[in-house]
């Protein structure tokens, strides 16, 4: 009467939980089953939220978790959903920066197609188109090297006047990159028009 079951008369109950559990029950019919020990539980519970079974399954987890943090950041990118941009991205001094630059014409942001234009002047085998390109090649780095200064003094001023508490360091920096990148290119994609101020 008080002696303990066999092994071979547990593996029965074992089989009756599992396929219970697949199915679903009313709350208020009865279990068919003994309540475990709340250390079978606990262990049980363990298992289910724990790390996978093998390291290959660790790496596939990981992967699918990085695909899925990747593809949320590229939505972000495209949207501009701040909860799920880069960390570089992030933060209302950035997005102001963003929107400041965004909304202005900069000489930088033609300089990849400026270069193409001079790359296939100086190809020409005529010296007076060779110097043309040369000088044209000066003008464009002396445009953007002044309105780089001058974009960088009013977003400085800017930023001071908006956000004298939050920490700007980089600001100017990131903002002066984005200007090198076609506006078509850019991400996150500009959330203002040209001419409309942040």
């Amino acid at each position: 009467m008080f002696r303990s079951r066999a092994k071979t008369e547990k593996a029965p109950t074992d089989q009756v939980t599992a396929d219970l559990s697949k199915q679903p029950r009313s709350p208020e019919a009865p279990k068919g089953r003994p309540t475990p020990k709340r250390s079978e539980a606990q262990s049980q519970r363990r298992r289910a939220s724990s790390a996978p079974a093998n390291r290959k399954e660790g790496m596939k987890r990981a992967r699918e978790a990085r695909r899925a943090d990747l593809a949320r950041q590229r939505e972000a990118l495209a949207s501009g959903d701040e909860r799920y941009l880069p960390a570089r991205d992030k933060g209302p001094v950035r997005r102001f920066v963003r929107d400041f630059v965004d909304s202005r014409f900069c000489v930088a942001e033609f300089f990849l197609p400026i270069a193409v234009l001079i790359l296939v002047l100086s190809l020409i085998q005529n010296r007076q188109m060779q110097n043309i390109a040369l000088l044209v090649w000066l003008g464009v780095i002396v445009m953007i090297v002044v309105d780089s200064i001058g974009l960088s003094i009013r977003l400085k001023k800017q930023l001071r006047e908006r956000y004298p508490d939050e920490p700007k360091r980089g600001a100017v920096a990131y903002g002066l990159m984005r200007t090198l990148q076609l506006r078509r290119l850019r991400l996150p994609k500009p959330q203002v028009k040209r001419g409309e101020r942040p």
